[in-house]
Parts: C-alpha cells; sequence; structure tokens
C-alpha cells in the first residue's frame, strides 16, 4: 500500500468556447468592480478586446509582461495597480502574463482571474517567479493562485503552431516531473498521465489543423490537468535546470523546457523506471525519453540548447549553478553528471 497526502487546491474552472464573455459575471461574484487587464506587448489588442468585454468594469490594459518575470517589471506593475486604483487582476495570455499578475497578486493580495491563451498551466499553481541580474528565484505562495480561470479555446485558434507546440511541451515537463516527485501520489499519477496523451495528441492534430476547436480544447484541458500536477507537487531537475538556464541566459522559457525534457528523462530513467514507463505508454512509444525526444521533433521545435542560443562555453557554469542548490531529484544529481546531460541538449542527441 502506498501512502501519501493530497491537498487540492482551491480553485474555479470555466471552460469552453465563448468562456471568456462570462468574465464580468466571474467579477461580480469575487467582487471586484476595477480589474486591471494584463497582457504582453505583442498581445495588448487582444488585452484591450477583454478590456472592451468588461465596459466599465475593466479600469486600465498594463501590457508590459515578459518572459522571466524582471523584478523591475513587477515593481511598475504594482505602481500601475495603484495608479488605476484596481482591485482585481486579469491576465490574458501565456505564463509571462500570468507571472507578472502573480508577482503583482504577492505583494498586493488582489485576486486575479486569468484568461490563459496558451498552455503553460501557471494558472493552477501556487508557483510565482522573478529575475534580476543574479539569476530567477520562485516560490510558492497561496496569495498568487488564480481565483478564477477562463478556458475559451476560440482565443487560441491563431496561437501559431510552433507557439502552441512549445508551449504545450513545457506544460507535459510538469506532468513528466509530476510523476516521480517526491510528494507524489495516486491522483497525481493519474492526472500526469492522461495529461500528456491528451495534449500529445492534441498537438498532432493542431499541428494539422490550426483552427480545430476540439483539437484547441483538447489542448487546453492536458494543459489543465498538467497545471493541476504542477500545483500539487514538488518539481525536480528538468525545472532546477531550466530555472537555471533561463534567468541566467534569457533563453526562451517553453523552448527551453522542451529542448531539456528528453535529456531529464533520460538521466532519471534508471532511478524511475515505473514513472517512465508511463510517460512511454502516454506517448505511444517505446521508452519516454526516445518518445519525447521524437515528439518534440515531430512538431518541428528545436531539439537543441545551441538552436535556441545557448553558449556552449556556458554549459560547466549551468552544470555548477544547477548542482549548487538542487531541488530534490530520484536520482543523485552531480556536477559531472548534469553538465554531461547538457552536453547532449546541447548538441541535440537523441537519447535511447
Amino acid at each position: 500500500m502506498r501512502a501519501f497526502t493530497y491537498t487540492a487546491a482551491p480553485a474555479r474552472v470555466v471552460f469552453g468556447p465563448d468562456a471568456v464573455q462570462r468574465l464580468g459575471d466571474e467579477l461580480e461574484k469575487v467582487p471586484a468592480t476595477r480589474a486591471l487587464v494584463i497582457s504582453t506587448p505583442g498581445q495588448q489588442a487582444l488585452g484591450e478586446s477583454v478590456a472592451a468585454r468588461l465596459g466599465s468594469r475593466a479600469c486600465g490594459v498594463l501590457a508590459t509582461a515578459r518572459m522571466h518575470v524582471p523584478v523591475a517589471a513587477a515593481k511598475a506593475a504594482r505602481e500601475a495597480v495603484k495608479a488605476h486604483d484596481a482591485d482585481a487582476l486579469v491576465p490574458v495570455g501565456g505564463g509571462s502574463t500570468i507571472g507578472l499578475a502573480k508577482a503583482v497578486a504577492l505583494t498586493t493580495g488582489l485576486p486575479i482571474l486569468a484568461v490563459p491563451t496558451t498552455y503553460s498551466g501557471s494558472e493552477m499553481t501556487t508557483i510565482y517567479g522573478l529575475t534580476d541580474r543574479d539569476g530567477k528565484t520562485t516560490g510558492r505562495d497561496a496569495r498568487v493562485l488564480p481565483r478564477v480561470v477562463i478556458y475559451d479555446p476560440l482565443l487560441t485558434l491563431d496561437l501559431p503552431v510552433r507557439v502552441s507546440a512549445v508551449s504545450a511541451l513545457n506544460a507535459i515537463a510538469h506532468a513528466v516531473e509530476g510523476l516521480y516527485a517526491k510528494d507524489g501520489n495516486p491522483v497525481v499519477d493519474l492526472l500526469a498521465e492522461e495529461a500528456i496523451r491528451t495534449l500529445a495528441g492534441a498537438l498532432r492534430r493542431i499541428v494539422r489543423a490550426p483552427r480545430d476547436v476540439d483539437a484547441r480544447g483538447d489542448a487546453l484541458y492536458g494543459a489543465w490537468l498538467c497545471g493541476l500536477v504542477l500545483g500539487s507537487v514538488g518539481m525536480a531537475l528538468h525545472h532546477k535546470l531550466c530555472h537555471v538556464l533561463g534567468g541566467t541566459w534569457d533563453l526562451p522559457h517553453a523552448e527551453t523546457h522542451a529542448v531539456v525534457l528528453p535529456h531529464v528523462a533520460a538521466f532519471n530513467a534508471v532511478a524511475v523506471p515505473d514513472a517512465m514507463a508511463r510517460v512511454a505508454r502516454a506517448l505511444g512509444r517505446p521508452t519516454a525519453a526516445g518518445g519525447l525526444h521524437d515528439l518534440v521533433a515531430e512538431l518541428d521545435v528545436p531539439t537543441s540548447l545551441a538552436a535556441i542560443g545557448m553558449p556552449e562555453n556556458g554549459l560547466d557554469r549551468a552544470a555548477a549553478l544547477a548542482t549548487a542548490n538542487p531541488y530534490w531529484n530520484p536520482r543523485t544529481v552531480d556536477v559531472a553528471g548534469v553538465r554531461a546531460l547538457l552536453g547532449d541538449a546541447w548538441s541535440g542527441r537523441r537519447p535511447d
């Protein structure tokens, strides 16, 4: 018998086509009357359209979200909240946007009503991250968990296939690490395997038909499951490596997850064969590491750190940083082992 503890995080999910139309009603239930809509500069038009839907319930649009949530951006966003006298935050977009809203909620306590348009899963967790010149730091705090999450597949129809793929691979990484988490449990195992199976299948359909509403809905469903996994258990070596690489070398967040994941799976396989068997089964492949690498390649996503801008001369430092204060991991983490893993990821070698 397996002993475990499982705690479900409180969150309200509104799911389905045109679900964003219910955002105003959800604000009333909070209750909130002055919501600040947050987006990246590239998604400002989407943010403004959501604000227009809210009418007088929106107090403005802050289109300043950036990858890895720089400390300076978080400070400026908090000042904008005060200037607008906002009483709620409505991040519209992906992990960068939701991450900025979390950074604001961490110090203000304002409720978040998230409208994710990618598959990062950040909207389902109490995890936040901030980056300064010394790198990226992360933490968990109940104040940053969105009060409501609106999943509307119609908002994702124009998400480029490449962005869709790397975003979903980022989410799959949460599920893979959830399967061997130190504090894992049978509920998380079920969520994680279903998430990997659903997302991988949805991605293959999106590549063939990017505006397939059912495929987009399945991808959001899979991302939601991945987010539940991420919010329920601790992560391990894969996430530590991605935080180090992204925060220190400013590598693209989702692409970094996509490249690194197969190699961490190969590294950990000897320690957690049952978890890797679940991953392989979900992917319909003989092995987890090879199956993950093949999925990345099949989706025409970069398979090497070199391709996304990581300098080869930084690999030694990355290995040292990742092992200086490591996350718990099922296999013992050492500099030599991590350096070899990073070397394979840098070259894009297919793991066995």
